[in-house]
C-alpha cells in the first residue's frame, strides 16, 4: 500500500502530469470567453453575464464554507467584511467589478479567442502593479513583456480592419483595463494580509484563498448595484441564467480548483513555471471551441502569428523572467 502511494505521489509530481492538469484547468477557464461570446451573440446583455457570475460565486462559496467548515466560519468571514467594508468595497470593485464587467463588455465586440489572447496582457499588468508596490522587476522581463504586447496587438489588428476602428478599440480597451484591474485588486488584498501579519493580528481569514475570493466578491456588490442603474439592462433570459451558472461552475469552481491543485503539488520553481505557462492554452481552446460551436471564422495568418508570438513571449516570461 505504501509503495502504491509513493508511486502515485511520484507520478503527481512529474512534469507531464502537471502540464496535463494545467492544460485541463486552461480548458475549463476558456469556457468563460466562449460562453460569454455565445450569450452576446444571442442578445444577452453583458451586465447580467458579469453580475450574475458573482452572485453564483457567493452562493457556491457560502455553501462550501458551511459544508466543509461550519456556519460559524461563514459568520466569521461576514463579520470581517462588515468591519472592513470600505477596504473590500474598493478592492472588490477594482479587482472583480472593473475586471469582469470589462471582459463581458468586450465580448459584444470581439470573438472569445481574441478576448482570451488580449487577456494575456494581465501578466504584463501584474509586473507593472508589482513595480508600483515597490517590487523589483528585471530588464529582461520587460523585454519579454514587450513581445507579449506586440503579439496581442497583432492579433487584434489582424482580426479587425482599420475600417472598423471603433470595434477594435471597444474590443481591446476594455480588456486592457480588465488586465490591470484584476492584479491590482488582488495585490491590494495581498498587502492587507501582509499588514495584518506585521501587526500580529489574530484575524487569519485572509489566509484562506477561497475566503479572499468571497470577500472580494461581496466587496464588488455595491459596484454591480450602481452599474445596474447606469446601464438599465433588459431582463436576462432563462438561458442566460443557466449559461452564467455554467461559467461559474466550470471556470470559477472546477478550473480554479485544478489550477490551485497543480500549483500546490509542484515541488520546484521550474514545475510552477510549467503550470503557469500552460494557462496560455486558453487561447487555443477558446479558438477551437468557437469554430466548432459558434461557427467562428478561422483567424487570419496575421492573427495566428500574433497568437504564437504572444504564447512565445509568455513562455519566455515565466521561464526566464525574474
Amino acid at each position: 500500500m505504501n509503495r502504491f502511494k509513493q508511486t502515485v505521489q511520484k507520478y503527481e509530481q512529474s512534469s507531464f502530469y502537471l502540464l496535463l492538469i494545467g492544460l485541463l484547468a486552461a480548458l475549463f477557464f476558456s469556457t468563460t470567453f466562449v460562453i460569454n461570446r455565445a450569450i452576446s451573440l444571442e442578445g444577452g446583455h453583458w451586465y447580467w453575464t458579469a453580475s450574475l457570475r458573482f452572485f453564483y460565486t457567493v452562493l457556491f462559496l457560502a455553501m462550501g464554507f458551511v459544508f466543509f467548515k461550519d456556519f460559524a466560519y461563514l459568520k466569521k468571514i461576514l463579520k470581517d467584511y462588515v468591519n472592513s467594508f470600505w477596504f473590500y468595497t474598493i478592492s472588490g470593485t477594482i479587482g472583480f467589478g472593473f475586471f469582469y464587467s470589462m471582459i463581458c463588455y468586450a465580448s459584444d465586440f470581439s470573438p472569445g479567442w481574441v478576448v482570451a489572447t488580449t487577456w494575456q496582457l494581465t501578466i504584463i499588468a501584474s509586473l507593472i502593479v508589482l513595480s508600483f508596490f515597490g517590487k523589483k522587476v528585471s530588464k529582461l522581463t520587460w523585454v519579454f513583456t514587450i513581445i507579449v504586447f506586440l503579439g496581442v496587438t497583432i492579433v487584434n489588428l489582424g482580426h479587425f480592419s482599420m475600417d472598423s476602428l471603433d470595434l477594435l478599440l471597444l474590443g481591446f480597451i476594455p480588456v486592457f483595463i480588465a488586465a490591470f484591474s484584476y492584479p491590482l485588486g488582488n495585490q491590494l488584498i495581498w498587502e492587507e494580509k501582509k499588514r495584518r501579519k506585521e501587526i500580529n493580528s489574530s484575524n487569519t481569514i485572509l489566509d484562506n484563498a477561497f475566503a479572499k475570493v468571497f470577500l472580494l466578491t461581496l466587496g464588488s456588490f455595491p459596484f454591480w448595484i450602481i452599474l445596474f442603474f447606469i446601464t438599465e439592462p433588459t431582463l436576462p433570459s432563462g438561458g442566460q441564467f443557466m449559461s452564467v451558472a455554467l461559467v461559474s461552475l466550470l471556470s470559477g469552481v472546477i478550473a480554479t480548483s485544478l489550477f490551485l491543485y497543480a500549483r500546490s503539488i509542484a515541488n520546484s520553481s521550474s514545475k510552477l513555471v510549467i503550470v503557469d505557462a500552460s494557462q496560455s492554452g486558453e487561447v487555443f481552446f477558446a479558438l477551437i471551441a468557437e469554430m466548432i460551436f459558434l461557427s467562428a471564422l478561422a483567424p487570419s495568418v496575421t492573427s495566428l502569428f500574433g497568437i504564437f508570438l504572444t504564447i512565445f513571449g509568455l513562455i519566455l516570461l515565466v521561464k526566464l523572467g525574474k
